[in-house]
């Protein structure tokens, strides 16, 4: 894989011409907006700004009906009234070539030369996927480089930055809190040697245990995290009342879509919507990711890099609702994941068009019901069940030829 790496181009070419191209294909967009029937922009982006019209009428974002995020989104995205309506999707570019500079920096930190780790973060920079998320205005680029900058930041020991940028991330989308556990248990005290000849008690080994979470590193994130989610959340709280609360972050946690989507569970939630225990049923989906997220955290959070990815990777994919984007939450993880891989290149790809295959396997039966009028909902959902078969074996795979840094070999930040 090393061989096949080499041959991308360094990170003096990479970035700009990473740019130029995502600026490009914001110019076509614009382009196809204005002269064709089918739009280039996400709705989302429409979404985005009209909340940010209502915050410059001195209106809450939440007028707009199917906002739902954070304010702050709105507020950042102002200067789409303002001063030119293409704003947020410079911003979204410059935060999607910001997270390749991010896992760049990651990656030199994490014992890679500069060539190599150039190479590693090509495969996120000149992925078509990310570079059309963005530039269509999608703003999952600045969670990317929030949650990235937050994993530099761990790597370089800056607890205090680490702190600020995850209470943010978690802010902006709730689903970065699976990495509290990894990250507590990364920050705890180290365990004390046990006094020779004398076998200790279950009771005192629990106390000790659970005392190593009274760590200083652990306790100073904690507060700096969760000041600055608790700030966020009371200003906008002041601001907007409940339909904050309820439109960031409470509808998430009881969203029902019975929509088709990659989700092995939208079938069941669409045949039960109507029945009386079908909000329980969309909480009892959390189950399976909640077992599988503890177990992955405790086994691999020596390694935080790679135990987000996974907690990532498994929350995505067992979650109630599962779109395309929201393949990007553990893609932008993966290129600090691969450089540790003893996967070979025939081996990678065969992953990567078994991954596709699955979703065209997918796709092929939900356009037949989105176009055609067609009830493929049975085969649509067999397809997302193959889906998530294909994603479980392909994170059977990974973690089987995942190779880990050993503490000793990682070199001291600056």
């Amino acid at each position: 894989m090393e061989t096949l790496l080499s041959k991308l181009p360094d990170k003096h070419v990479l970035f700009p011409a990473s740019f130029a191209l995502r600026l490009v294909l914001v110019a076509y967009g614009d382009y196809q907006d204005r002269t064709m029937v089918v739009k280039y922009t996400d709705i989302d982006y429409h979404v985005f700004t009209d909340a940010a019209r209502f915050i410059t009428q001195g209106e809450s974002p939440y007028n707009r009906s199917t906002y739902r995020y954070t304010p702050l989104l709105a507020w950042l995205l102002t200067p789409n009234i303002y001063l030119c309506m293409m704003f947020g999707k410079i911003l979204f570019i410059l935060c999607d070539v910001l997270s390749g500079v991010l896992i760049y920096r990651t990656l030199c930190l994490r014992g890679l030369d500069c060539k190599t780790a150039a190479s590693v973060c090509s495969l996120w920079l000149l992925n078509p996927l990310p570079m059309g998320v963005s530039s269509r205005g999608n703003a999952e680029s600045i969670l990317a480089a929030l949650v990235l900058g937050t994993l530099l930041c761990m790597e370089a020991r800056h607890l205090v930055w680490a702190a600020v940028l995850y209470g943010l991330s978690v802010h902006m989308k709730i689903y970065p809190i699976t990495y509290a556990l990894p990250i507590a248990l990364t920050l705890r005290a180290p365990e004390g040697g046990s006094e020779k000849g004398e076998p200790m008690r279950t009771w005192k080994k629990c106390v000790l245990f659970l005392g190593r979470f009274l760590s200083r590193d652990l306790i100073l994130f904690g507060i700096v995290s969760g000041g600055v989610f608790s700030a966020f959340t009371a200003l906008f709280y002041y601001l907007y009342g409940w339909p904050f609360l309820h439109e960031t972050y409470l509808y998430h946690l009881t969203r029902r879509d019975i929509r088709h989507n990659f989700s092995p569970y939208f079938y069941m939630l669409y045949l039960t919507a109507d029945s009386r225990g079908s909000q329980w049923l969309g909480l009892a989906a959390f189950l399976p990711q909640l077992v599988l997220l503890l177990l992955a955290s405790w086994s691999f959070h020596r390694d935080l890099a790679f135990a987000c990815f996974l907690n990532t990777a498994i929350f995505v994919s067992f979650n109630k609702v599962c779109t395309s984007q929201y393949f990007l939450w553990y893609l932008c993880l993966l290129p600090l994941v691969i450089p540790h891989l003893t996967l070979s290149v025939k081996q990678g790809l065969g992953l990567l068009l078994l991954w596709f295959a699955g979703q065209a396997l997918w796709l092929a039966p939900a356009y037949f019901l989105e176009f055609e009028g067609n009830n493929t909902f049975v085969l649509i959902w067999l397809a997302g069940l193959l889906f998530l078969i294909i994603n479980c074996f392909i994170l059977i795979q990974i973690i089987t030829h995942y190779k880990p840094i050993p503490p000793s070999k990682r070199p001291k930040a600056e």
